[in-house]
């Protein structure tokens, strides 16, 4: 424990996701010991960000506008959207290059014992975005955890109708790792997703 306002700090950083009472001490005593630290700039920008940003009309992604650059890009098509969890989402996507679809950010996953059903999270705006049939096929990229796979399924059923094409990413064994860690929801996923070798 330190004193007065260092606590305080510490405190605070220790509020954001991920980071533990180390990490949060480890940033407070950089911004106290780096000169160079330009602690207006953050004010600034945490302000600026609370203020700015918002999330997209149509899709749910971040935005500083109504919508956001991929809805904004024509380039992208019109016929395929794929479903995350969050914002954060769509940027790991985006950074793999290999989609050139729409998103839908749901804002979460179903999971009842934390009060979140199908109400709190945006299956209705999905839905309405279907209504024109523009939409051939939808990505289901929900995280493959108990929640996550509980929304892929309400989603699946949620979605079954004629000429929309419900698909699921592939998942399973990581590269590099190893049979004997992998859980068996896991390794159960990855025999699922098994395909032809080709010699």
């Amino acid at each position: 424990m330190y004193e007065g306002i260092v606590q305080e700090l510490i405190d605070e950083f220790g509020r954001l996701p991920g980071i533990g009472p180390k990490s949060a001490q480890r940033i407070a005593f950089h911004i106290l010991t780096t000169q160079s630290f330009d602690t207006t700039r953050l004010a600034e920008l945490l302000a600026e960000v609370r203020e700015r940003v918002r999330f997209c009309s149509i899709c749910g992604n971040v935005a500083e506008q109504d919508t956001c650059s991929i809805c904004r890009d024509p380039r992208r098509s019109q016929t395929v959207i794929c479903v995350v969890e969050e914002a954060k989402d769509v940027a790991a996507i985006e950074r793999t290059r290999e989609f050139r679809g729409l998103y839908h950010v749901l804002g979460g996953a179903l999971s009842p014992m934390d009060g979140v059903g199908p109400d709190n999270l945006r299956f209705t705006q999905l839905v309405q975005r279907l209504a024109d049939a523009t939409v051939t096929e939808v990505i289901i990229a929900t995280n493959p955890n108990v929640t996550g796979e509980a929304t892929a399924t309400y989603l699946t059923r949620l979605l079954d109708q004629p000429g929309l094409r419900v698909t699921r990413l592939a998942s399973g064994l990581p590269v590099g790792g190893d049979l004997e860690y992998a859980d068996e929801v896991t390794l159960g996923r990855a025999f699922e997703g098994r395909r032809t070798v080709e010699a």
